[in-house]
């Protein structure tokens, strides 16, 4: 229980409360009007336009029910408490029902000291009334009745907001681990390209011009690839800008990671079984997994000459190995777990309820095995 009223304390304010809005002049405006017709229409009350002045004077704390939720209770429930005093009795006034506005604000944007506080005012303003013999017992029970429903349905809809806020945090974050995957997934890729390409360049442009000038046309046309796939994405992104959308990678394309470059290991890719048909996101997984796993491969397999891929799919999953035949040494482990592109691989294999393993092969080199449902 302590814990409990603890956190109540702490509890903070909820962050930006909506600025003042028409709506809130004509609530006021209303009120107003209706303090003004009760008041000609009841000749018999006592003290009816002493009331009317009191409620007129405290019916503006509405436009700071949100901002200043604890204030605006003082002043609406203080001055409706002590009022009496001078009269002698309650105001009597229906209009007076206002405050139950001030009630729910006070528990839907106040912090937990001004619930606290608030909710000890309005409590002593009512048993103000009934211990002075204002209010009778059962008019109290009721009052307390009110604004409990009232405390607890502003209650309700704080913690509602909360929780749907708690909502799109959690989806805001799931998108930025989508986009880093992606920018991961394909910019790093032709980047990697570009490196292996330099490196290679820079030893062979002493001896062989040539080729330095071949590994400089690779690398323009990897950086152009990069450039226009970063576009893409940045486009996708903002809202002002049309985006030009591509169909999303499939097992298919799998094939244009295949053959023999100037430098680097040769990629194999078999594909067997029924791919055609697979849903979209297990094809983009497949691809995006086996693009990942090359560009490691190419990264950091030391001496190795050949990179296989191979997807079998069958009735119900897809099976992804990429494997190298180069040196099993335990730096490449290091290389490759201080990076992100394992743990991109892990959650996009997660995501559409597969798995994704790396590890040294059985002889040597490295191997990546993904299982992915067909469903």
């Amino acid at each position: 229980m302590p814990g409990l009223l603890r956190s109540v304390w702490d509890e903070p304010s909820p962050a930006a409360p909506p600025a003042r809005v028409w709506r809130d002049w004509v609530l006021v405006g209303g009120f107003a009007l209706a303090v003004v017709v009760e008041t000609l229409a009841r000749p018999d009350l006592p003290w009816r336009w002493f009331a009317a002045g009191v409620a007129l004077a405290v019916l503006p704390t509405l436009l700071w029910r949100r901002t200043h939720p604890l204030p605006a209770v003082a002043a609406a429930f203080g001055a409706c408490g002590l009022a009496p005093i001078v009269t002698g009795h309650d105001l009597g006034l229906n209009a007076f029902a206002f405050v139950l506005f001030l009630a729910y604000a006070l528990l839907r944007w106040g912090s937990g000291r001004e619930a606290v506080a608030g909710c000890a005012i309005i409590a002593a303003k009512v048993l103000l009334a009934l211990l002075m013999g204002w209010m009778a017992a059962g008019d109290a029970i009721g009052a307390f009745g009110v604004l409990f429903a009232v405390s607890a349905l502003g209650s309700a809809f704080r913690y509602r907001a909360r929780a749907r806020q708690r909502e799109l945090d959690q989806v805001k974050l799931l998108e930025r681990e989508r986009l880093a995957r992606d920018l991961h997934d394909t910019v790093a890729h032709h980047v990697s390209a570009m490196i292996i390409r330099a490196q290679a360049g820079l030893a062979t442009a002493p001896s062989d011009p040539a080729a330095a000038t071949d590994a400089l046309r690779v690398i323009e046309a990897e950086a152009s690839k990069a450039l226009a796939e970063m576009r893409g994405i940045v486009r996708v992104l903002r809202t002002d800008e049309p985006a030009e959308l591509a169909p999303a990678p499939r097992v298919a394309d799998l094939h244009g990671l295949a053959g023999r470059h100037l430098v680097g290991p040769a990629v194999e890719v078999a594909v067997s079984g029924d791919v055609e048909d697979l849903p979209a996101p297990i094809g983009t997984a497949v691809f995006r997994l086996a693009q990942e796993s090359v560009t490691n491969a190419r990264r950091h397999a030391r001496n190795a000459t050949r990179i296989e891929v191979s997807v079998v799919a069958d009735a119900a999953s897809v099976r992804l190995q990429v494997s190298d035949d180069g040196e099993s040494a335990p730096a490449r482990a290091t290389a490759t777990a201080g990076g992100f592109g394992l743990a991109g691989m892990v959650e996009r294999a997660g995501l559409v309820g597969g798995t994704c393993e790396a590890g040294p092969g059985p002889g040597r080199g490295w191997t990546v095995t993904a299982v992915l449902p067909r469903a």
